[in-house]
């Protein structure tokens, strides 16, 4: 599944069972920060791993206080997305 902004990502998640979200900081309509909280609030179990261009510390602290489980930086290595990705599922266990 594909959203095309925070709004549609909550939206998503309402209506469908979701395992894992990666999600963009920067979106149009609502950001990944805003959406994250809300998905937390509805679904706190759903790991979200934000993708974002900007390495910054205060970023990556804000994501974490939004919900995020982890803080990956573009352009996504595909090692790197694969291991965050397994980290999120090895962490339930």
């Amino acid at each position: 599944m594909h959203a095309n902004n925070g709004r549609e990502a909550i939206e998503m998640i309402q209506r469908n069972v979701v395992d894992l979200i990666i999600m963009d900081i920067k979106m149009p309509v609502m950001n990944g920060f805003e959406a994250a909280k809300i998905i937390k609030g509805l679904a706190p179990r759903i790991p979200i791993i934000s993708q974002t261009a900007y390495a910054m510390e205060t970023e990556m602290e804000v994501a974490k206080q939004a919900g995020m489980d982890d803080y990956l930086v573009k352009p996504l290595k595909p090692a790197v997305l694969i291991s965050a990705i397994q980290k999120q599922f090895s962490a339930e266990t």
